[in-house]
């Protein structure tokens, strides 16, 4: 009885400081996350040189953080400075009434056919002047929240060279400790050794299946969309991009909400051949980014429903803000893992020896 009551006790105390330490770590959560991602991903890139230079894995630590820094972090700092100067002057241009999101949709309307136009009324829209107004409300909001954003970057470039640090200082010691911290990991988890095995080997190839699939794809589609715009002469053109990397992270509708509008704006104010090659571009070339890379990037065994990543993503964002387009999906796919690797267990206590 007094074992019992004491295992409780240390069983308490443990879940205490568990959450106390996890409290202190929140203000750094999403520096510890990535941290973790790209350790996980270019873990056998580092096994790998690790084998080149057995006997010296702080060195091969220091190789593969430079070659991060070079490849990863050096590029995607350059696009926000490049992001924030674009952002700047597009909030410029709103604020001196240069860039009016109302005008622009009067042109719209203007030139829309009297059929459309007698669509829009049996599908109850009292008038077109009020459809302007609310359409117009919504598209500034939208505009200077994203264009906020994109100032935000520069605004809070201390906090962001503080998280850089700390991922970067994180991400040497999973490099170096990596598989004896993975050991230490894998020993405290109270589930038989098969189980526990099989569930953090899942949880391993969903998080490279799901942050290839997603954050590769989404950067395939912001890029090439990004090219279009500039070569097409859309102001913005990387600001676009961004949008459009984003919201492709978001199956079945993704960077087309993006274009689409795009593409009737350019139509419907006379730029015909701008217009017609954006929607040939958008269907042929960035519509097919998803459906090419994706299965290349996931396979078969790891890829989510498209409902259930939509929902895990916009969970995802509304709870963990944009660090959740990666941490949405992941938890429905370990979530999904786990229950598989539960129900097969069950399938097997049911047959019997």
């Amino acid at each position: 009885m007094r074992d019992r009551l004491e295992d409780k006790a240390f069983l308490i105390l443990i879940v205490a400081v568990s959450l106390a330490f996890a409290w202190i770590l929140t203000s750094f959560y999403g520096a510890i996350l990535w941290g973790v991602v790209i350790a996980i991903m270019f873990a056998p890139l580092y096994r790998r040189l690790l084998r080149m230079m057995p006997e010296r894995p702080t060195a091969a630590s220091v190789i593969m953080l430079l070659g991060i820094v070079l490849i990863v972090i050096l590029p995607l700092t350059l696009i926000a400075a490049a992001l924030t100067q674009q952002g700047a002057a597009v909030v410029g241009r709103m604020q001196s009434g240069e860039l009016n999101f109302g005008k622009l949709l009067q042109q719209v309307l203007d030139a829309l056919p009297g059929w459309a136009t007698g669509l829009l009324d049996r599908f109850g829209v009292a008038s077109l002047g009020e459809m302007q107004e609310k359409v117009t409300s919504g598209l500034i909001k939208g505009g200077q929240t994203i264009a906020s954003q994109a100032l935000d970057i520069g605004q809070s470039t201390f906090s962001f060279m503080v998280s850089l640090a700390i991922m970067l200082y994180l991400l040497f010691f999973l490099f170096r400790d990596g598989d004896r911290l993975a050991r230490g990991v894998k020993e405290a988890i109270p589930l038989q050794p098969g189980l526990r095995d099989e569930l953090l080997e899942k949880f391993t190839i969903v998080i490279r299946a799901t942050v290839k699939g997603n954050l590769l794809v989404a950067l395939a589609q912001g890029a090439l969309g990004g090219l279009i715009f500039w070569i097409l002469g859309i102001n913005a053109a990387l600001l676009w991009a961004v949008l459009m990397a984003f919201l492709s992270l978001l199956p079945a509708v993704g960077a087309g909400l993006v274009w689409i509008p795009v593409a009737v704006y350019l139509l419907a104010t006379g730029s015909f051949w701008q217009g017609a090659i954006l929607i040939a571009y958008g269907v042929l070339v960035i519509g097919l980014v998803d459906n090419i890379m994706r299965p290349i990037l996931v396979g078969k065994d790891t890829k989510l429903p498209d409902y259930i990543v939509l929902i895990s993503t916009l969970g995802g964002i509304e709870a963990f803000g944009l660090n959740g387009f990666v941490v949405g999906p992941v938890i429905a796919a370990m979530f999904i893992a786990a229950w598989q690797i539960f129900s097969h267990q069950r399938k097997q206590e049911n047959m019997g020896p």
